[in-house]
């Protein structure tokens, strides 16, 4: 009945999400014995409702074999998420479409575009000196050793040894981190808690005694800046620890906290089923009491005038990373960017979403993380995910449809600086993942497992986070070949002197690479061939093109690049190609 194609640039452009007020042509082909003009139909989501916006009429402007061409241009003067479709008649219509459209003034940093993001687990980096604070941890001698992941004699598992590393040993580490092409360091959460991992935050105002001091985050951030590097710190916003200035039910701080009196200054922080008993924790957490975001002396806190965001930013953090961002409302998200850009406008800030972030649905409202008011990025893993499988498995399909997905509704901005991750905190190490075939089924087989060789898949895999779009994130360790399940087997100490020198001049290779083709800032992406184990894309600008070509099939394939590149001053247009089984080749125009 109709022909109509919503990735193609030829039935709708511009792609992607789209500024207010901006023009977009629709193209459609309709079967001519339909006899009819169809109209288009957007409608506006609030939630789980539509609305109508506006309808129009297309015009004719062609025709193709039985097929008749139509063409309608509009604009949409309301950032938010639509829906459009095609109306033929009263009795036919075409599927709805989705449509994202962002403020006219959404911009996003320009000097991450690029550039390479360094995941950095702060306890278990690098320890300069032995840093001591009060409490009851333990401090760890045996630096490489298997982090404890067994429960207490009250069946808990409390994260409360600590293997030495700090920020001081971080700032020692910064040449290496420059000669792997690092340009931001993203730090996990440094400020003043109980865990190893501080995401129960104690302290918003200080940093934690084992990881150093305010001055020597002020002295790591000039340093890095001086080498080009600039730090993001994780922004743990939507709760805090029970052992905290704010909260203090164990009344280690001198404070009085929320669990302790009704008449505390916190108090309306938290939200208590029953006070001093039941209270809303993160996900049934018990030590993560859970904020109340609608709290305005919370807000104030955080992103007021003398708040935490101010004076993080003031001594040289360049940006954010929102820890469990679904569980932000989007008042609160807006109150965070309206913040941080308002220090400093090139701050970089990229929630923590595990889904497609175009149409998020999260405690029954619609996410506007792209609509210009909230965040600059995401971490991608729905592309970690589609590299994870294309890779194991041999089939693209998952490869081609996400990146599809992400060029037809994320706004380019912020296609141009997402999070590419392969690993993080909460997952297992990428080398373990791709060169295992089982999951162990508890965590003392994952202490013990003897984990499969996955060098050579590893290598496809980091190729395509460094050459899709967006920004890599190397979780420290990874380009070291270090090997891992979940929590705590994939925040083990780096290995220094026993890196895997394959693993780690592979990542060499491909920073350099990033490094001098300008091409991977903000040029624009194009999939050529996706077939099963075979998938070739390019990255191109007005200038130059890159073509990136994988196979992972279990034999040899001959590659034929019919599109000329002779525009580009290429040498070996319309030439073919050999490659073998789990290789790739990269084609560069001169």
């Amino acid at each position: 009945m109709y022909i109509f194609d919503s990735q193609s640039e030829f039935f709708r452009f511009p792609q992607g999400g789209i500024k207010t007020n901006c023009e977009i042509t629709f193209k459609i082909y309709v079967k001519r014995n339909l006899h009819c003009s169809p109209k288009i139909l957007i409608e506006k989501r609030h939630d789980y409702d539509k609305i109508l916006y506006k309808s129009i009429n297309m015009e004719w402007i062609g025709a193709k074999k039985n097929y008749d061409l139509y063409k309608g241009v509009i604009s949409i003067k309301e950032y938010g998420h639509y829906y459009y479709s095609f109306i033929f008649d009263e009795n036919n219509c075409s599927k709805l479409y989705e449509l994202l459209i962002y403020d006219v003034d959404y911009s996003t940093p320009h000097w991450i575009k690029g550039g390479i993001i360094y995941h950095i687990f702060v306890d278990r980096f690098y320890k300069k000196k032995t840093l001591h604070k009060d409490g009851d941890i333990e401090i760890r001698n045996d630096w490489g050793g298997i982090p404890h992941y067994l429960p207490d004699e009250n069946g808990k598992i409390i994260n409360n040894d600590f293997f030495g590393g700090n920020l001081d040993g971080i700032t020692e580490k910064l040449p290496y981190l420059s000669s792997l092409g690092v340009t931001a360091i993203y730090l996990s959460p440094i400020f003043e808690a109980y865990s190893n991992h501080k995401y129960d935050t104690g302290d918003y105002s200080s940093v934690d005694p084992m990881f150093g001091s305010e001055n020597i985050l002020s002295g790591l951030c000039s340093e890095a800046e001086s080498l080009g590097i600039s730090v993001i710190l994780d922004g743990v916003f939507n709760h805090t620890g029970t052992d905290s200035i704010y909260f203090n039910k164990d009344g280690h701080y001198n404070s009085t906290g929320a669990f302790q009196s009704k008449e505390s200054p916190y108090y309306d922080w938290y939200m208590f089923n029953k006070w001093n008993d039941d209270y809303v924790c993160w996900w049934n957490i018990k030590t993560l009491p859970a904020i109340n975001k609608s709290s305005k002396s919370y807000i104030n806190f955080i992103a007021g005038e003398n708040g935490v965001l101010k004076h993080w930013q003031k001594i040289g953090v360049k940006g954010w990373r929102l820890d469990v961002a679904d569980e932000l409302p989007n008042e609160f998200l807006n109150n965070l960017r309206s913040a941080i850009k308002g220090i400093d406008k090139e701050a970089y800030i990229v929630g923590e979403v595990w889904e497609d972030a175009s149409n998020k649905f999260a405690y029954s409202k619609l996410k506007e993380y792209f609509c210009g008011k909230q965040l600059d990025s995401v971490t991608n893993y729905p592309l970690r995910d589609a590299i994870i499988n294309y890779v194991k498995n041999k089939d693209c399909s998952e490869l081609y449809e996400t990146m599809n997905m992400i060029i037809e509704k994320y706004p380019p901005q912020t296609v141009n600086c997402l999070m590419n991750v392969l690993g993080t905190h909460d997952t297992a190490r990428i080398l373990t993942l791709l060169g295992s075939s089982e999951v162990p089924l508890d965590k003392s087989e994952m202490a013990c497992m003897n984990l499969t060789e996955g060098t050579k898949l590893l290598k496809i895999a980091v190729l395509l986070q460094m050459t899709l779009p967006g920004v890599p994130c190397i979780y420290y360790g990874d380009e070291a070949g270090v090997e891992g399940w979940s929590d705590p087997f994939n925040r083990t100490c780096y290995p220094w002197g026993n890196e895997n020198q394959e693993i780690m001049n592979h990542y060499k290779y491909l920073a350099e690479f990033r490094k001098y083709n300008s091409i991977f800032s903000e040029g624009k992406y194009k999939c050529l061939v996706h077939d099963k184990g075979v998938f070739v894309f390019e990255r191109y600008n007005e200038k130059n093109k890159i073509i990136v070509a994988l196979n992972m099939n279990p034999n040899a394939i001959t590659l034929c690049l019919n599109k000329s590149m002779k525009e580009y001053g290429t040498s070996y247009a319309n030439n073919k190609y050999d490659l073998k089984s789990n290789e790739y080749m990269i084609l560069c125009s001169v």
